[in-house]
């Protein structure tokens, strides 16, 4: 098992550019309010007037209506305008006793400008991690095979090597949950991870652990997926990132893409374009977990982008 701290997955969140005259210019850090309640009538006037009664300027707002769960979810982002606006802490005190407690909320804020540790795990492959890490090219890379020893080290990062033994994998997971812990990481990523977390595992990481994997599951399984799918015909290609759970590979998805083929392309062609789609949509889910834009609902994601 190889695996990878990195520093910095979240994007920045730009404050508007341009302000009325009459509205005072943001002055203090940008934070994110994450909610989740029982739809009903008053939600966003709520939130909207409370932080407008605490000298808080609203920078960007995602809200979505679930007429099939009848759940509301909502994401802002917002500043203070002048030195009055209340600290992160106290603002959640206020915002507990006032609002969540009277709509029934799940709530979080946020730093919008802090980073997301996050801990990489990969096995052979290397597409994944290689996009993530020119992306993100940041932190310290802690790591059953030896072979992108090379690419943690083109990057200046350190590279540790985690085999895991027959019968002992528990014991692996436990240094791996070791150095998430150890390196504060807050989301751990299966970059092509070819090995299946036990139950336990994805009872620790819950909510905090992404896959992906192609989409020809369960269709076409093992190592070589693209082979027997060029066997069948096939004319897409998708990839799909999601949450793990004890149910594999069928966790809440986060993102998915596809791209056509048709009959011109090898196995190993066809390989290729899999992997890229992969790691873009590898990368979208990380940005988007990173940048607290995806809510669980049920089975399903709710992605406020």
């Amino acid at each position: 098992m190889n695996d990878a701290t990195l520093k910095n997955p979240s994007a920045s969140v730009a404050e508007a550019s341009a302000r009325t005259t009459s509205v005072k210019p943001a002055t203090g850090p940008s934070m994110v309010l994450t909610l989740a309640c029982p739809d009903t009538t008053g939600i966003v006037a709520a939130v909207s007037g409370f932080l407008a009664s605490r000298h808080y300027l609203i920078t960007e707002v995602q809200h979505y209506d679930d007429p099939y769960t009848v759940t509301s979810f909502m994401r802002t982002v917002f500043c203070g305008v002048d030195q009055t606006a209340l600290g992160m802490d106290e603002l959640a005190r206020e915002f507990a006793s006032g609002i969540a407690e009277r709509f029934g909320m799940s709530y979080h804020f946020y730093e919008a400008q802090r980073k997301m540790p996050v801990l990489l795990a990969v096995s052979r492959q290397g597409h994944c991690l290689n996009s993530i890490l020119h992306r993100w090219s940041t932190g310290t890379l802690p790591s059953n095979h030896q072979d992108m020893r090379s690419l943690a080290e083109w990057h200046g990062v350190p590279y540790h090597y985690l085999p895991v033994i027959n019968g002992r994998k528990a014991e692996q997971e436990q240094r791996m949950e070791e150095v998430f812990e150890r390196s504060g990481a807050q989301l751990l990523v299966l970059a092509r991870y070819m090995q299946i977390l036990t139950p336990e595992a994805c009872r620790y990481f819950e909510g905090r652990a992404i896959n992906i994997h192609h989409s020809f599951l369960p269709g076409f399984k093992g190592a070589k997926a693209y082979h027997q799918a060029f066997t069948r015909g096939v004319k897409l290609i998708g990839a799909t990132a999601h949450y793990v759970t004890t149910d594999l590979d069928e966790g809440p998805i986060i993102e998915q893409e596809v791209s056509r083929v048709d009959h011109t392309l090898s196995p190993e062609e066809m390989t290729v374009v899999g992997s890229e789609l992969e790691a873009v949509v590898l990368n979208r889910a990380i940005k988007w977990h990173a940048e607290h834009r995806v809510f669980r609902n049920g089975n399903r994601t709710v992605v406020l982008r």
